[in-house]
């Protein structure tokens, strides 16, 4: 006959088959779902420095501050297999010496419970925007997107970009102020 562990193993091992084909369904159900949503960005001020760039070369590189404001519902996001949101607002643009430069420039999480309308007002960079060398200089096209990513009980990570982004013109000559 069969042994207490034989037959431990047995329910063991249909518990899991069972545990695996719920979370697929739970994953399927939200598999599909569209989750953008409108965001709008508005830039408030636009600063440019040119520091010394100590990561390189002893050469000199641009620095850019934005001060913006953000404004979203993320309420149609969140369903029952939404945990959390990490949203990040980057910068794209195209430089001389590279086609593609991407840099986010600010992010925060968003757990489920918490007010998901974004109402953000006179918001500075949380990160650095250098660019390595002088491509931020006199640039009519640096785009700024809000994306996310959704964190979910069961399924994969998906990468969205909000239905909204602005782009922005760097000024032609530097700052020299001290202050940002």
């Amino acid at each position: 006959m069969n042994t207490v562990l034989s037959r431990a193993n047995s329910l063991f091992a249909f518990s899991l088959s069972v545990m695996a084909a719920l979370t697929f369904g739970c994953f399927i159900t939200t598999a599909f779902k569209d989750r953008r949503v409108p965001v709008d960005i508005h830039v408030a001020k636009v600063m440019l420095k040119n520091v010394d760039d100590f990561t390189g070369p002893r050469e000199r590189s641009d620095l850019g501050f934005i001060t913006f404001d953000l404004s979203a519902d993320l309420q149609p996001i969140f369903d029952w297999n939404v945990k959390q949101l990490f949203l990040y607002l980057s910068a794209e643009y195209s430089s001389k010496s590279n086609s593609l430069n991407q840099v986010v420039l600010w992010d925060k999480i968003v757990l489920r419970g918490e007010n998901t309308k974004l109402n953000l007002r006179d918001m500075k960079s949380k990160y650095f925007f250098f660019d390595d060398g002088n491509g931020l200089r006199a640039n009519k096209n640096i785009t700024l997107t809000l994306s996310w990513n959704v964190v979910p009980n069961a399924g994969i990570l998906p990468l969205v970009a909000g239905s909204g982004h602005v782009s922005l013109p760097f000024p032609d000559t530097y700052e020299t102020t001290k202050s940002y």
